[in-house]
C-alpha cells in the first residue's frame, strides 16, 4: 500500500497571523511539521499543500515540497482533496500545518491502523491533561467498544454526573468509574474513496455547530476508527500557543 502525507498550511490564519511562517527555536512552524512527517519510514511521500505563493517560496528554499492549491477551500481537507487528485496513493493522511509537536510515531500509528480491512478513516487520541478537560480549544472523543468514536466536542465528555461534570480530583486523567477522557489529535487518515466522499457532502449541522469537520463523517455514517497514542502534541492557534511549545521543544516545560 502506498501513503501519501499531505501539510494543509495557510498564510492566512485569524488568530495567529501567518502562524506556518512563525519561527519555534529556530525553525518555521511548517518546516518542524514536515521534517517530523518525513522522518516517519512508514510514509511514501510527504507534501506541503498551501494557498500561498510565499509558504511555496518557503519551502522550496527549504528544499520540501509543496503543492499551490485554491484559495477558495474552507478546510484542510479540502486542501488535501485537490492535492489527491494528482498524487496517487491508497490512503492520504492529513497532517496539519499547525502541528509543531508532530513525531514519527503518530504517522506511523495511522498507517498501522489503516492497513487493517474494512478501516475507511482513521484518527488518534490521547489521554487528556488536566488543563486540557475543560479547554474549549482541545476537542474531546469518546469511542465505542470497537474503537470507533461515538463523538468529537469541545466540550468536556464523558459528562460525570456525580461530580457536576468536574474531574475526580483523585485522577486528573480519569472522571467516576475510571472512565479516561480522552482528547482528540489532528491527524487524519482518509482511504481515497472516503476523502471523495468526504469532500461530495455539503457542511453537517453538527460540523457547522461545534466547528469540527470530522463531525461531517460520522452524520453521513461514516465510521472513524480512533488508535491510543502516548505522545500528545499543542495545536498553535495562538500567541500563548507558540509560546509553550518552545518551551517545550527547548526542554523548558513537559506538555
Amino acid at each position: 500500500m502506498r501513503f501519501v502525507a499531505i501539510i494543509p498550511a495557510r498564510l492566512a490564519s485569524t488568530r495567529l497571523a501567518r502562524k506556518a511562517l512563525r519561527q519555534i527555536a529556530g525553525k518555521s512552524m511548517v518546516a518542524r511539521v514536515y521534517e517530523a512527517v518525513a522522518a516517519s519510514k512508514s510514509v511514501s511521500e510527504a507534501v506541503v499543500a498551501t494557498d500561498a505563493a510565499e509558504i511555496m517560496e518557503h519551502c522550496r528554499q527549504h528544499g520540501i515540497p509543496a503543492r499551490l492549491t485554491s484559495t477558495e477551500h474552507r478546510s484542510g481537507t479540502d486542501r488535501v482533496h485537490e492535492v489527491a487528485a494528482s498524487l496517487a496513493a491508497d490512503v492520504y493522511i492529513n497532517v496539519q500545518g499547525d502541528e509543531p509537536l508532530t513525531r514519527p510515531e503518530h504517522l506511523d500509528l495511522l498507517v498501522s491502523l489503516m492497513r487493517q480491512p474494512g478501516v475507511e478513516v482513521g484518527t488518534l487520541k490521547t489521554v487528556c491533561a488536566a488543563a486540557d478537560i475543560a479547554n474549549p480549544n482541545a476537542v474531546k472523543v469518546v469511542c465505542d467498544a470497537a474503537g470507533r468514536a461515538l463523538y468529537f466536542s469541545r466540550s468536556t465528555i464523558p459528562f460525570d454526573r456525580d461530580r457536576g461534570g468536574q474531574p475526580n480530583p483523585a485522577t486528573s486523567a480519569a472522571v467516576a468509574g475510571g472512565v479516561p477522557y480522552f482528547k482528540h489529535l489532528g491527524f487524519y487518515a482518509y482511504r481515497k474513496a472516503a476523502l471523495e466522499r468526504f469532500c461530495s457532502w455539503p457542511e453537517s449541522p453538527l460540523e457547522r455547530v461545534e466547528r469540527l469537520e470530522q463531525l461531517r463523517f460520522l452524520e453521513n455514517g461514516m465510521p472513524i476508527h480512533v488508535v491510543e497514542t502516548p505522545f500528545d502534541t499543542v495545536g498553535v492557534d495562538t500567541e500563548e500557543d507558540l509560546q509553550r511549545v518552545e518551551r517545550i521543544i527547548l526542554g523548558q516545560q513537559t506538555r
